[in-house]
């Protein structure tokens, strides 16, 4: 294989694929709710353990609804 035929000796590597990357939005909004109100539910999962709070579907939303923003605001500055 030569360099032209995309053989290890590539300059541009995955840092320009990522930066080339034209993929839909949608994707990563819906990953980041996903992943935002998994670890919201971790986190609430662990104070009620600890007796801090309580596991209800209001505080995992909250907090979920809070990461979502916060994640999404540090992705687009």
């Amino acid at each position: 294989m030569s360099e032209e035929d995309g053989a290890p000796g590539d300059d541009e590597g995955i840092r320009a694929g990522v930066e080339e990357s034209t993929g839909d939005p949608r994707v990563v909004l819906a990953m980041n709710a996903v992943l935002s109100a998994w670890f919201a539910w971790v986190v609430v999962w662990g104070l009620d353990f600890l007796g801090f709070i309580t596991l209800t579907l209001q505080n995992v939303a909250t907090l979920a609804l809070i990461l979502f923003a916060l994640t999404y605001v540090a992705v687009l500055r």
